[in-house]
């Protein structure tokens, strides 16, 4: 499938590993050329060399920034060209007792998982609008609908990035861009397998026997999802073919929601 994503210019928040990474690869190998971000400098330049051998000629660069800080944010957004994806991928999550949560952990949450793509969007979509042309997509979670009882900020903070996603696709009604959610599960990420090699060495487990007995119950895949299966789903979206999908909360979540839709 043609996706025709070709030549577009893609910036991707917090892409310096993981679910981040993966989605820039996967534009990357379909000719887009890329602008990734992380908050040290040192790990975007890795991250850099990375791709360019991963996808051989690609056209990638990148900038160091935390999102979740506005003053940062303003500097990023004068060093960026206009771009015509833009991938709100950073987040951030925690397991914690809902009465152990302090405002400031609270806070920091928002400011990363919702304010952060507030900040970028709010810049990026005008000049989207204006070309008739355009992609905002959200990598978000199962947990915004099925928020956890030990990640309540976390759940809750994803819910308000859903519904900031929804709000931003009304304001595209008529033109060419699209503003949509992919909706990901338990992935297997390079936060998720340092934290299960760190517990399996605790434990005098091997890695792998300790993260099959972490599956979801109520998973259908049965597995942990691969961040490279989230990016196929993102790539599909800002790909031409996707025109007809705007407002939407698509799945890559392995099956573990219970509902229909």
């Amino acid at each position: 499938m043609d996706t025709e994503i070709s030549g577009k210019r893609v910036f991707v928040s917090g892409s310096t590993q993981g679910i981040g990474f993966a989605v820039a690869a996967s534009l990357a190998a379909e000719g887009a050329t890329i602008v990734i971000n992380g908050r040290d400098g040192h790990r975007v330049s890795e991250a850099l060399e990375s791709l360019r051998c991963l996808v051989p000629g690609c056209d990638v660069s990148g900038i160091a920034a935390d999102v979740a800080d506005s003053g940062q944010v303003s500097a990023l957004l004068d060093a960026l060209e206009p771009v015509d994806v833009l991938v709100n991928n950073v987040g951030h999550f925690e397991v914690s007792a809902f009465e152990e949560i302090s405002d400031a952990e609270w806070s920091q949450l928002f400011e990363i998982n919702v304010m952060s793509g507030v900040r970028l969007s709010r810049h990026l979509l005008k000049p989207m609008l204006k070309q008739r042309w355009g992609r905002i997509i959200f990598v978000g979670t199962e947990s915004a609908v099925d928020v956890p009882g030990d990640m309540i900020h976390y759940g809750a903070t994803k819910a308000a990035a859903l519904a900031l996603s929804n709000g931003l696709a009304k304001l595209t009604r008529g033109t060419g861009v699209t503003v949509n959610t992919v909706l990901g599960g338990p992935t297997y990420s390079t936060g998720v397998a340092d934290t299960v090699e760190q517990i399996a060495s605790a434990q005098s487990l091997a890695p792998a026997a300790l993260k099959s007995t972490l599956v979801r119950e109520s998973s259908l895949i049965q597995r942990f999802i691969e961040p490279e299966e989230i990016a196929n789903l993102v790539t599909y979206l800002a790909s031409a073919k996707s025109s007809a999908t705007n407002g939407a909360a698509l799945r890559a979540e392995g099956g573990v929601l219970p509902t229909t839709v």
